[in-house]
């Protein structure tokens, strides 16, 4: 409609509709916003109210559970952006101060065998026994036998692990890669008391009659637990190698480099720092792992013999001590504990991996800029 045909009353009248209409929009989202606000602050708080709630061991804490997720039904009606960011907010929020308080607790309950040891209970120049009934505690026993079978797990997950993803990903043809990624994934989810059965009943017995060894050495839960990380070490790598730039692949082989050449030259140094921290999960695999090596291991804590560095010969590791002497110890005793030093240190030890894989990749980042 042309001007000559409105009238300046029609006109006026126009204005105004969407003046009261922009007020009435205005004022419905700062309504929306209040609430929004109120729900952010009635998650926040229910949420603080439940955690608190459960480490005081409070009858109210279910109540607190149920109104937040009622005030999270409402927000999520309400306004589903902001709801999501609060949640997202409160997991990550949770996940940090759950790990901080795990950590706080070990140190808090290993304090009492640090005061009744000393640091002879981590001093590897010390007498490095273990014995309870006599009234000495050293974990170097256990922490020299997780670093003995870390090692040989490292040393058969890695190699293998990195060639099996370089295999998958850049030289398999696709119908294999298909075929053989979703196998290997698969892998990763068979229990570890499968792995530890198979090793106690077939690897045990092959490496103590072929080599003339002490059964449980280290050399075969070693061995165990890299195939046990194995499927982690490769579909990690693979997903690190499948992520590198496709053009800077094609500009190796156009000046004339081999597919080999490439790989070595680009692929991996490109894809280190997933490498690494594919790595960095089978080290944590091996560390942690606790049933395969306790069904085969024989539990004397005790350095291996002739030399601490015979991985043919058998004692505890970190874990395997703590999954064997959990249950047949009373709370508030030494060797309680003791316990949860050894649990103290192997976390120091996962920590400072991780830090280590950390500094690498900002290393390796800072050389593929050119920066030294």
């Amino acid at each position: 409609m042309t001007a000559e045909f409105q009238s300046p009353a029609r006109g006026s009248a126009v204005v105004r509709w969407g003046r009261e209409r922009g007020r009435s929009l205005r004022r419905s989202v700062e309504r929306l916003g209040w609430v929004g606000r109120l729900l952010a602050v009635g998650q926040l708080s229910l949420v603080v109210a439940a955690f608190v709630g459960f480490l005081v061991q409070s009858v109210w804490t279910p109540l607190f559970v149920v109104s937040f997720l009622v005030v999270f039904g409402l927000g999520w009606g309400l306004r589903e952006a902001l709801t999501a960011k609060i949640m997202t907010f409160l997991m990550t929020v949770s996940a940090l101060v759950t790990l901080g308080l795990i950590a706080v607790f070990l140190v808090l309950e290993a304090i009492p065998a640090f005061q009744t040891a000393g640091l002879d209970l981590i001093n590897p120049f010390g007498e490095n026994a273990w014995a309870a009934s006599q009234g000495q505690y050293s974990l170097v026993p256990m922490i020299w036998g997780t670093v003995l079978t870390t090692i040989v797990a490292v040393a058969v997950a890695g190699p293998l692990g990195i060639a099996g993803a370089l295999f998958i990903s850049e030289i398999a043809p696709g119908w294999v890669r298909d075929i053989v990624k979703p196998a290997v994934e698969i892998l990763a989810g068979i229990p570890s008391i499968v792995y530890g059965f198979i090793g106690f009943t077939i690897i045990n017995p092959y490496v103590t009659g072929r080599l003339s060894v002490n059964p449980g050495a280290l050399f075969a839960i070693g061995v165990v637990i890299g195939f046990m990380a194995l499927p982690t070490v490769i579909s990690v790598a693979e997903d690190a190698l499948a992520a590198v730039p496709s053009p800077m692949k094609d500009g190796s082989l156009a000046v004339g480099a081999t597919d080999w050449q490439t790989m070595q030259s680009v692929t991996v140094p490109a894809a280190f720092s997933g490498i690494s921290a594919a790595v960095l999960l089978g080290i944590g695999r091996a560390m942690g792992e606790t049933m395969a090596a306790t069904v085969m291991i024989s539990h004397s804590r005790r350095l291996p013999e002739p030399t601490g560095y015979n991985v043919f010969d058998s004692t505890e590791t970190l874990t395997t001590f703590i999954a064997s002497s959990y249950g047949h110890v009373t709370p508030g005793e030494t060797f309680w504990s003791a316990l949860f030093a050894a649990g103290v240190v192997l976390l120091v030890i996962v920590t400072g991996l991780g830090i280590a894989s950390q500094l690498v990749e900002m290393r390796m980042e800072r050389k593929l800029q050119g920066n030294q």
